[in-house]
């Protein structure tokens, strides 16, 4: 049978055991996927979806560009049904062709902890988890990891 590459039963589990250790879980398996993996082979993640930007982050990426902060946000941002700002199409504008960012050491928050999967209260966040399995190889080698300790 083939792998649900959306991990829907291993999450499943976690939601009914709720698990203690879960944040530990996320947090070892993270750190073990991400000795083997670079994230510039892929790039997923700024081809196709859009970090939201806090006022901190467009304050210092405009600053960066040398644009005033209503100038960037008409370049580069739109708000979204929630009134978070992000793109208004992927990929993202500053993803270089080696899949490196043009903007790394200023990126948002968002990008900086991106796949999120080692913070704390990772059960708040399993829906965007599962989510980003479908996108992240990261993500999704975490999950088998995990399936492993909750099947």
């Amino acid at each position: 049978m083939p792998r649900d590459p959306s991990f829907t039963k291993v999450f499943q589990r976690i939601r009914a055991k709720k698990p203690k250790d879960l944040d530990m879980q996320f947090k070892k398996a993270h750190e073990a996927v991400f000795e083997n993996i670079d994230c510039l082979d892929c790039g997923n993640c700024c081809k196709t979806t859009s970090p939201m930007w806090n006022e901190t982050d467009i304050q210092r990426v405009a600053k960066l560009l040398k644009m005033k902060v209503s100038d960037f946000l008409d370049t580069y941002l739109i708000k979204d049904a929630d009134g978070d700002w992000v793109y208004p199409s992927s990929p993202c504008p500053f993803l270089l062709e080696d899949n490196a960012c043009d903007i790394y050491e200023h990126r948002p928050k968002a990008c900086r902890e991106y796949p999120h999967t080692d913070r704390k209260n990772m059960f708040g966040i399993l829906k965007l988890t599962q989510k980003n399995a479908l996108i992240c190889p990261v993500v999704s080698q975490i999950m088998e990891k995990l399936e492993r300790i909750y099947n």
